[in-house]
């Protein structure tokens, strides 16, 4: 059996990225054909800013995700599960259901939608640092951080509950304007700071923090 574990453990990540790198291609062509089809965001309104937004926000997303799973498949190893390999096909649904609502007539579908996102991405994230933390092999990196409690995950709770109130208001409101604005912007600071997150993790594991 331990042959066989340690197989699947040598053999998932090139697996798991090269089906990960099939599902985010696609994702950006779709991304890339819905705003070449989209009209009004060439025009001067803040119609076309909240549009290349959402553009701006959806790509971040996609090369979050990519970032992600790239980042624990290179530097961790643990038992893979069935599971593992079915959460890529959810995350790329949920990724072209938000690029095929993009639009200011369905903003407040799509914060929400965003908000989904990071619940999802943080839960798979976690679900998989939990199981490589039981594997010797990750240890060097492990014992340098105490076993996550719910305070660690109070960003990115408040970051969900933000994006659902927000999508939310701008439903009931129906206000396109400044809030959803800001919204937008608050939405490409989360992100960023998301990204900044796993580089910032990359570099412990790399020796370079």
């Amino acid at each position: 059996m331990d042959t066989i574990r340690n197989r699947a453990k040598d053999k998932f990540p090139m697996v798991l990225l090269t089906l990960l790198s099939i599902v985010q291609a696609l994702a950006l062509e779709f991304l890339w054909d819905h705003m070449r089809h989209r009209d009004e965001i060439f025009e001067i309104s803040m119609v076309a800013v909240l549009g290349w937004l959402q553009f701006a926000a959806s790509l971040s997303v996609i090369i979050l995700i990519w970032l992600m799973y790239a980042g624990m498949l290179m530097r961790f190893r643990w038992t893979p599960t069935v599971t593992d390999s079915i959460w890529p096909f959810f995350v790329g649904l949920i990724q072209f259901l938000m690029i095929e609502i993009m639009g200011a007539e369905k903003l407040p579908y799509w914060v929400i939608v965003l908000a989904l996102i990071y619940g999802i991405t943080d839960f798979i994230n976690h679900r998989a640092m939990k199981r490589a933390r039981a594997d010797p092999a990750n240890r060097e990196f492990f014992d340098r951080y105490l076993p996550a409690t719910l305070r660690d995950f109070a960003p990115q709770i408040i970051t969900v509950v933000a994006l659902m109130l927000a999508g939310t208001w701008i439903w009931f409101s129906g206000h396109q304007g400044w809030f959803a604005f800001c919204t937008l912007v608050g939405c490409l600071i989360g992100l960023g700071y998301e990204v900044h997150r796993t580089v910032r993790y990359w570099n412990v594991s790399m020796g370079k923090g």
